[in-house]
C-alpha cells in the first residue's frame, strides 16, 4: 500500500500531520506492507529565490490581522505541535522560496533517503530555526542524511529535479488538493489537512480492507477483533 503526502518544508501543519502519519502507522498491523512517499508543494513558489523574510508580519499582512493576533494564532499551533512532541518558535520564523529543498528530497529518494531528508529539513527549520532555502544551508542537511556532497551540489546547481517537484504540483493539482498536507492512499482515498491520527488510521484500514479483502472476512462466527467482547 502507498501513502503519498504533498507537504511544503516550512508548513507548520505539514510537521504535524507527519507526526500524526506516524502515531497511526505505528498503531498500524501491516505497516511493514506500507510504502510512504512524499512528494512536493510549495505554498507559495512566487517568492523570489535567494530571498527570505519574517513569516509573521508577512501572514498578518496576507491575512489582515495585526502581528499580535497572528502571534496569538501562531502560539495555538505552537500548543498543538508540542502535544506532538514538537518544539516550534513560530514568532521567529523565516520564510522563502523552498524550491531547492524539494528538489533536494527528491534527490534524496534516488538514494532511498527520502523520509530521512524531509525528516531532516522539516526538524531544521522549525525545531532549529536553520534556513532551508539556499545551496550552502541545504548541503550539510543533506550530508547528515548520507547524501554526498558534490552530488548535492551538482544537482542543485544544475536543477535536474525541478521538473519532478513542478510534477508534483501538477499531480496535487489534479487530485484536487488545495492545501496542505494532503494525503492520499493508493490513489484511491484521500485526506486533507493535518488529521487526527485516529482518522489517519481509519483511512488506512479502509484502503487494506479493500485491496486485501480475503484477509478481512469475518470468522465463521461472526467476530471479528474483540466484537464478541463488547
Amino acid at each position: 500500500m502507498r501513502i503519498e503526502v504533498w507537504s511544503d518544508v516550512v508548513c507548520p501543519w505539514c510537521f504535524i500531520g507527519k507526526r500524526r502519519l506516524e502515531t497511526a502507522l505505528a498503531r498500524f498491523p501491516h505497516r511493514d506492507a506500507v510504502e510512504v512517499v512524499w512528494r512536493s508543494y510549495q505554498l507559495d513558489p512566487t517568492v523570489p529565490e535567494g530571498q527570505t523574510h519574517p513569516t509573521l508580519p508577512a501572514l498578518a499582512a496576507k491575512y489582515g490581522r495585526s502581528v499580535e493576533e497572528m502571534r496569538d494564532m501562531q502560539q495555538r499551533v505552537e500548543e498543538i505541535a508540542a502535544a506532538e512532541g514538537l518544539d516550534y518558535d513560530l514568532a521567529e520564523g523565516l520564510s522563502g522560496n523552498t524550491l531547492l529543498a524539494h528538489e533536494l528530497i527528491h534527490l534524496a529518494a534516488e538514494h532511498g533517503l527520502q523520509g530521512a531528508m524531509k525528516e531532516r529539513l522539516l526538524h531544521a527549520h522549525f525545531e532549529e530555526r536553520r534556513s532551508v532555502f539556499d545551496v550552502d544551508a541545504l548541503v550539510p542537511l543533506a550530508v547528515e542524511v548520507g547524501l554526498d556532497e558534490a552530488e548535492v551540489r551538482a544537482a542543485l546547481a544544475d536543477r535536474r529535479y525541478r521538473h519532478a517537484v513542478g510534477q508534483d504540483a501538477r499531480t496535487a493539482q489534479a487530485l484536487g488538493a488545495t492545501g496542505v498536507p494532503f494525503f492520499v492512499v493508493d490513489r484511491k482515498y484521500g485526506a486533507a489537512g493535518a488529521q487526527p491520527a485516529e482518522l489517519l488510521l481509519q483511512l488506512l484500514e479502509r484502503a487494506w480492507a479493500e485491496a486485501n479483502p480475503l484477509q478481512t472476512v469475518p470468522a465463521a462466527d461472526g467476530c471479528t477483533d474483540d466484537s464478541c467482547a463488547r
